[in-house]
């Protein structure tokens, strides 16, 4: 039933929204409670006749008090759904009348407060076997639902809404009935047992969830075999390792293939960088426009450890131009992440259309372009592939600079050179048009899995931008998210940090300043993680099944406790967590950190193998056990050169430990030599002769089973 239900969720979190801005100076005729919120998907909703509510301890108060039913309404600022629901319905004062009178209306950024999310998300599941945003449920008093759904077109909202308060005064016990039974079941959707059989780790076992996993494989267009398609950062990671280590060609090339699709599709922003949501058809051609932060972090480390493996230039420049798009358009001069962009903005006439920013006529393209232009529609596919609607295109490539240079009998350098040239162009155009509406809150989640990507891209490529600013954003989740008592906070806006932090905010946190102190040897960021991973265990983990809760024992309570396992397009909090402790366990010799690790796993492991692309990042924590995992210390005064050195060489499955100074911790104890810089190669303790060269080191590694 668990994986079942999450199952559903991995289709849900891909429906996608919109949201509306409010400008300053306007007189509005109405002005609710969020007026007094910082959320811009809340402040979006500030001035609806809806009476909106955040929600807090006074609202569900009012609620008891009065007796009313609670109406849940949940989105997010990059929704464009929530945006057509709140133009049709929230913005109208017959359907407020309605909402007013009979609710208690509560209005949730799903990004601040996942977890009230993942509750009422379940609950529509379980109603309607299907889920998105907006969400919508109505509850008791107490908050237990009993009615939902997504999406509704007003007459039939306005109906729904009626009928429900109608019922409720007429029958409240069997309103009541209904709310025990789903109440009930979103508890049982929670269940997860405690595996007590000894594991086992064999390479058969992943190759048999692979080759199940195969089936829904599109091994023509890349992707899955059907529509809409999503770039699932963590499936394809633990693909392309998988394919490396067992030296698998067609899984490799299927890899390859997807990642190729990806980076010249639709999906890709040609003319600024960056990827949006995901494609609304199987070509990877049009996307549904938004832009969010998670995506695009985790899609750098991904072509990063792709560029690695392969060399593919394609991937390289995928990886700089969405890092030029994450500086340019979604940080802050503190180094902090924004959350996303909008699929909407205003086009010439003034109306929000989505896609308006990014599409264009074939008449702005030649006005632009001039004689070039024919060259740019066969390089952009200007033509009956390219078309959208309204007369415009998205721009789209079929081929790499290779391939079309050969077809055009022009250089690569020449090709290159143009294609910028039309890049920059384009940009400076389109720097005219009204910008996609930006969510500027920053979540310490998101900012963490996109301060890995700059890791990443820093250990591949070697470019002193990338680490700089990966340090700033790391101090400043240090100094602005982590509070006196060790604890996290989750949001970040207008110098305001807030909402106690979520699992997901410290697991990422933690495998990011892993990554961080890998590349620079400063043991500070090593220690801030094994803090960090303490506090989740006083307050999050649970003694009984050996797993973390989504959210900590200081939150008030909700109607359950929910614990996230299944991957997503963000991996469970439980999976990112789960990778960490194992090496955490390495690192500091912590049989606690290393044995719940291990027990985390096998807690899932039937899932995993019944179900590989809803548990991938676990997938990549059972390949660490089922082959040699190596501790590499390198130790001396040219330790963090030896170690830029054996970053070239894709090896994933170890952990490098290093100081350029006599160190005790475990790793590196009794190590240090004033004299030369020495590489240990170790699998739990147990370790080779020291070598002076990465090239002798890495003959003592096998990466394959």
């Amino acid at each position: 039933m668990y994986r079942v239900l999450n199952l559903l969720i991995v289709i849900a979190i891909f429906i996608s929204c919109n949201q509306k801005h409010i400008k300053g100076t306007k007189k509005f005729k109405h002005t609710n409670a969020l007026i007094h919120e910082t959320s811009p998907y809340l402040l979006q909703h500030a001035h609806n006749p809806v009476n909106w509510h955040a929600w807090n301890e006074e609202t569900l108060a009012l609620a008891k008090k009065e007796n009313k039913l609670i109406l849940i309404s949940v989105g997010y600022a990059a929704c464009h759904w929530c945006h057509v629901m709140e133009h049709e319905s929230f913005e109208n004062d017959s359907v407020a009348k309605i909402m007013n009178e009979n609710f208690i209306n509560i209005k949730i950024d799903r990004e601040e407060r996942p977890d009230i999310d993942q509750i009422y998300m379940t609950a529509v599941q379980l109603l309607t076997q299907s889920g998105g945003w907006p969400l919508n449920c109505v509850a008791l008093p107490d908050g237990r639902p009993f009615w939902g759904g997504t999406y509704f077109p007003k007459e039939e909202w306005m109906s729904n809404l009626t009928r429900i308060a109608d019922f409720y005064k007429k029958d409240p016990e069997k309103i009541t009935e209904y709310a025990d039974n789903l109440t009930k079941g979103i508890k049982d959707a929670e269940t997860i047992s405690l595996n007590t059989t000894k594991p086992v780790y064999l390479k058969d076992t992943l190759s048999s969830a692979v080759e199940k996993w195969s089936q829904q494989f599109d091994r023509n267009l890349g992707g899955t075999n059907r529509a809409p398609k999503f770039p699932m950062p963590n499936n394809y990671h633990f693909l392309l390792r998988f394919a490396t280590q067992t030296k698998n060609k067609n899984l490799l090339d299927y890899t390859y293939n997807t990642l190729n699709k990806m980076a010249l599709g639709g999906i890709f922003d040609h003319v600024g960088g960056g990827f949006a949501r995901y494609s609304t058809d199987k070509n990877w051609h049009i996307p549904h426009f938004e832009k969010m932060l998670y995506d695009n972090a985790q899609l750098v480390s991904l072509y990063a450890d792709a560029y690695l493996i392969s060399k593919t230039k394609l991937y390289k420049e995928t990886v700089y131009r969405t890092l030029d798009f994450v500086e340019r358009e979604l940080t802050n001069n503190e180094g902090a992440f924004y959350s996303s962009l909008d699929a909407d903005s205003k086009n010439e006439d003034d109306e929000l259309e989505e896609g308006a920013f990014y599409v264009w006529t074939k008449k702005e393209l030649q006005q632009i372009l001039g004689k070039e232009f024919s060259l740019f529609a066969d390089y952009y596919n200007i033509n009956d592939y390219g078309f959208w609607e309204n007369n415009t295109y998205n721009l789209i490539r079929t081929s790499t600079d290779k391939e079309f240079s050969a077809k055009h009998k022009l250089s690569i350098n020449d090709l290159e050179r143009q294609v910028a040239t039309w890049q920059q162009n384009l940009l400076k155009k389109r720097a005219k048009r009204e910008r996609p509406r930006l969510d500027d809150k920053s979540l310490t989640s998101w900012n963490a899995l996109m301060l890995k990507g700059y890791i990443d891209a820093y250990r591949v490529f070697d470019d002193p931008k990338f680490l700089k600013i990966a340090l700033k954003n790391a101090h400043f989740i240090k100094n602005k998210q982590i509070r006196k008592d060790g604890g996290l906070n989750h949001n970040y806006k207008n110098g305001t940090s807030n909402i106690n932090g979520y699992l997901e905010d410290y697991a990422a946190v933690i495998d990011a300043y892993i990554s961080l102190y890998e590349i620079t040897l400063d043991q500070e960021w090593l220690n801030i993680s094994k803090n960090l991973a303490e506090y989740c265990f006083k307050h999050f983990y649970n003694q009984e099944v050996k797993m973390f809760y989504f959210t900590s024992d200081e939150d008030k309570n909700l109607i359950t406790r929910k614990m996230e396992v299944t991957d997503n397009v963000i991996p469970a909090s439980n999976s990112i967590l789960a990778n960490s402790l194992f090496k955490l366990g390495l690192y500091f010799e912590n049989k606690k950190f290393k044995n719940t690790s291990k027990q985390m796993l096998n807690n899932v492991v039937n899932d995993m193998s019944a179900y590989a692309s809803g548990y991938s990042n676990w997938m990549i924590l059972y390949s660490n056990l089922t082959t040699d995992f190596y501790e590499v210390a390198v130790v001396g005064k040219e330790a963090k050169k030896k170690i830029k050195e054996l970053n070239q060489i894709y090896i994933p499955n170890k952990i490098i430990a290093g100081s350029t100074v006599n160190s005790q911790e475990p790793l590196l104890k009794n190590r240090f030599s004033e004299n030369e810089t020495l590489l240990y190669i170790c699998i739990e303790g147990t370790c080779k002769l020291p070598v002076s060269s990465v090239k002798k080191a890495t003959n003592q590694i096998k990466i394959d089973y």
